[in-house]
């Protein structure tokens, strides 16, 4: 007997829909909206996962499944887990980060390249000696699709934290030392499951709010941060439907 093997697995469901390999993960119900804006003949199923939304529809001819919003790693996984049983193969997360480094600023955008894990989803889904990192295919459609779109765009690492009100002094100095851009709660985990999975997945986020200089100013309602949410919408679909990169799903329970 495997004494590490998961007693739950992720399983299709009876009714529940075959997706299409192509899935955009929103973390924040605004988002979601923007991006079902974009969608044509988009059908939103009746079962909901884990109180996040689902839909199917098609972008530009090409087939995409929607979800969300989630907030935190656990929801998020849960999410992920289920669009991987669902069929999804090639997952992209859209979300929202504070900066930590004076140069981002609100309304700009991060690419992570790769996150720091400060939450507790991770360590279930060991991954070996494979450093959980976003898919390079789709991470450099990301690239190519936001290059000249009018975007202050910087590529780094990110914080992935489970306790935004507890992102302190010391820490917050600690990462900024490091060079870490910015601080969000899902992507450590996010790149951690679909490394365990082997499945392809990367993130765009949208700079909410700046603590670099150890205060919080938050641009929720900034002009800025809004239309650079507008563009993501669409651009985050136009990046997925432009790979066409399926991979066989490594079930390592």
């Amino acid at each position: 007997m495997d004494l590490d093997a998961a007693i739950i697995e992720p399983r299709k469901g009876r009714g529940e829909p075959d997706l299409p390999p192509s899935a955009l993960l929103v973390f924040s119900p605004e988002d979601l909206d923007l991006c079902l804006q974009h969608l044509d003949q988009s059908q939103k199923h009746s079962k909901h996962l884990y109180l996040s939304a689902l839909y199917c529809g098609a972008f530009r001819g090409v087939r995409v499944a929607l979800s969300g919003p989630v907030l935190g790693a656990p929801q998020a996984v849960l999410v992920l887990e289920k669009l991987i049983a669902l069929g999804a193969r090639n997952v992209m997360a859209l979300g929202w980060c504070g900066s930590l480094q004076s140069h981002v600023t609100i309304g700009d955008v991060v690419l992570p390249t790769a996150a720091t894990s400060d939450e507790g989803t991770s360590k279930h889904y060991p991954t070996g000696p494979e450093q959980p990192e976003p898919a390079p295919g789709l991470i450099q459609a990301l690239r190519e699709t936001l290059r000249d779109r009018h975007l202050a765009v910087h590529q780094g690492t990110v914080w992935s934290t489970d306790a935004p009100y507890r992102e302190t002094v010391r820490q917050v100095l600690a990462f900024q030392k490091q060079g870490v851009l910015a601080v969000e709660m899902e992507l450590s985990a996010l790149f951690t499951v679909a490394c365990f999975r082997g499945i392809h997945l990367a993130a765009v986020l949208a700079v909410s709010d700046e603590l670099h200089d150890l205060k919080w100013r938050h641009g929720f309602t900034n002009e800025r941060f809004r239309q650079t949410r507008k563009k993501l919408a669409e651009l985050s679909l136009q990046a997925l439907c432009s790979v066409q990169c399926s991979a066989p799903v490594r079930n390592r329970s």
